[in-house]
């Protein structure tokens, strides 16, 4: 499984990763792993959350970083995956949250990235799909943040929750909440949006990609100096995540087309 699911990613387990021979237990390759993707080395670190589920596929610790680290590939490498390669990536990853989730209820990491991965795909899907799939999300988010107040991730999906679901027509709105029982649609908010990711930057205010959906929805509500304001610090703030320097390159293109408004 784990050869073949990085090949499949193109990646290759590179022995001359420090420990990688010498790691006996899963929990020393999941040691290994998270140190490799603290300094930002996500193929080491996947290498070695998957040799951790080979030797224990029940280990929630493996499981639920295995499934961030795919989905932060999927984002570091998405135009170069086909559709079917990166649907199967999507799946692989939701379905090691799901194993997570099962292995550990009641720690809020798991549920943190079951609604990350289903949250993710569904913005690869139609519309209807992902009505189907927003509830679920919204409840592995709020299990998360009942379980961990202070989880800056799940308030930033509960946040993306509420943006994406305004951002449906009208008409998707109505068909999610007169035909497919989706109640809980008219519980989104822009109010809610703003509310969950002004929460999330306040938890951790040097994470980049707080700051920048956030400035998203304040452009979206017209509300253009709050946007800047929080444009300009993404600027300010350094390289701390993988997929920083995207995030920044995003930012300076928001930032732009606010400028043009003035």
């Amino acid at each position: 499984m784990l050869t073949r699911l990085l090949l499949f990613l193109g990646l290759m387990v590179r022995l001359s990763v420090p420990g990688m021979l010498q790691a006996q237990r899963g929990e020393d390759h999941v040691a290994l792993g998270i140190s490799a993707i603290q300094v930002h080395d996500l193929e080491a670190g996947l290498a070695h959350f998957e040799a951790a589920l080979a030797l224990d596929p029940t280990s929630y610790q493996a499981n639920w970083r295995a499934a961030i680290a795919i989905l932060d590939h999927l984002e570091v490498a998405a135009d170069s995956l086909t559709r079917p390669v990166r649907d199967s990536l999507y799946a692989r990853a939701e379905a090691l949250a799901r194993r997570a989730v099962a292995a550990d209820s009641a720690d809020a990491n798991g549920h943190f990235a079951l609604g990350l991965a289903l949250g993710r795909a569904s913005l690869t899907m139609g519309q209807q799909e992902r009505i189907r799939r927003a509830a679920v999300i919204r409840d592995e988010a709020l299990k998360a943040i009942a379980l961990d107040p202070g989880h800056d991730g799940a308030y930033h999906i509960l946040g993306r929750w509420n943006a994406e679901i305004m951002r449906l027509s009208g008409f998707s709105r109505f068909f999610a909440k007169s035909f497919l029982g989706a109640g809980i649609f008219g519980q989104a908010s822009w109010d809610g949006a703003i509310t969950n990711l002004e929460t999330a930057v306040t938890l951790d205010p040097a994470r980049i990609y707080h700051r920048l959906d956030l400035a998203r929805v304040y452009a979206h509500r017209k509300r253009y100096a709050d946007a800047s304001a929080q444009l300009q610090r993404v600027a300010e703030l350094p390289d701390r995540e993988i997929l920083d320097p995207r995030y920044r390159r995003e930012a300076a293109v928001l930032s732009a087309t606010l400028e043009a408004k003035d």
